[in-house]
């Protein structure tokens, strides 16, 4: 196993940091839920591209589920984990308990309006202020000066970047491009839920955007053709299909027709697997 220093503090992450800082060296923050793949790794070596002391995280953050989910059930290899992110190029790993990040009476929440009205915010009740909590508590304990985070989630994506800005945070937030298998499926961690005839059917998810971003960009409106997404996407075996909307990337309100800035998402569960994606549109 390869070596990487770890440290379960906050404490402990600050005083890892500071000579570090000390030195003139940008700190870069990727912040996961473990179980890693190939997206994540991205993020490291996109931090390492932006920053001089990289630092990833691992927390499985109970916040961001809601009682119909099982958080007991996600999945979490901490050994692997930490092999993959030495031989990543990650420097140090902050991968704190329940109780180190929710001290006994812990009672903030953090909430980005507007951008969750949409998609995963009705979708998860619950999720967004979970992931907008917990991602400025670890800002504010790494205090990096920038943060990478994937575009496979996208609506996540732009909740950070507002809090980021709203909350005035000295802070770079750094999107990286969805990774995905050969078949087009984004990599995620929820995927090792996927049976293996689940596995081959849930390549129809990309399939069919891709199919429906041609139509859109040509111009049609929007509803026959999202319409047409979702009855494929249930003919597959997908259901329930949370949503397929196109939105506008910025603002994420749905949209009648593609325009410039337009975006594409899906939501649907396969099994027992809930899976996501969006496609740039125009």
């Amino acid at each position: 196993m390869l070596k990487i220093d770890v440290v379960r503090s906050v404490a402990a992450l600050r005083a890892a940091t500071r000579p570090h800082r000390h030195d003139g060296k940008r700190i870069g923050l990727v912040p996961t839920m473990g179980a890693l793949h190939q997206g994540h790794l991205e993020l490291v070596k996109a931090a390492r591209r932006h920053a001089g002391f990289v630092v990833a995280t691992i927390f499985v953050n109970p916040l961001q589920f809601n009682p119909a989910e099982d958080l007991d059930a996600y999945p979490r290899d901490e050994a692997t984990d930490l092999n993959l992110l030495a031989a990543t190029g990650a420097d140090l790993v902050f991968a704190p308990n329940v109780a180190e990040m929710y001290p006994k009476h812990f009672s903030t929440e953090v909430k980005v309006g507007g951008l969750t009205k949409y998609l995963d915010g009705p979708a998860r009740p619950g999720h967004f202020e979970g992931v907008a909590t917990v991602v400025t508590k670890l800002f504010n304990q790494a205090q990096p000066d920038i943060a990478c985070f994937g575009e496979k989630d996208f609506q996540q994506l732009q909740v950070i970047r507002r809090l980021t800005r709203d909350l005035d945070l000295p802070i770079e937030i750094v999107p990286v491009p969805t990774v995905r298998d050969e078949d087009g499926l984004a990599m995620s961690s929820r995927n090792r839920y996927l049976t293996e005839k689940e596995r081959i059917a849930a390549a129809l998810l990309p399939a069919s955007l891709r199919a429906a971003v041609a139509d859109l960009q040509a111009g049609a409106a929007a509803a026959p053709i999202l319409e047409k997404t979702r009855a494929a996407l249930k003919s597959a075996g997908f259901a329930p299909i949370d949503y397929v909307e196109l939105c506008d990337a910025e603002t994420l309100q749905p949209l009648p027709a593609a325009r410039e800035g337009s975006r594409l998402f899906a939501a649907a569960h396969l099994g027992r697997t809930r899976l996501i994606d969006n496609w740039p549109v125009l």
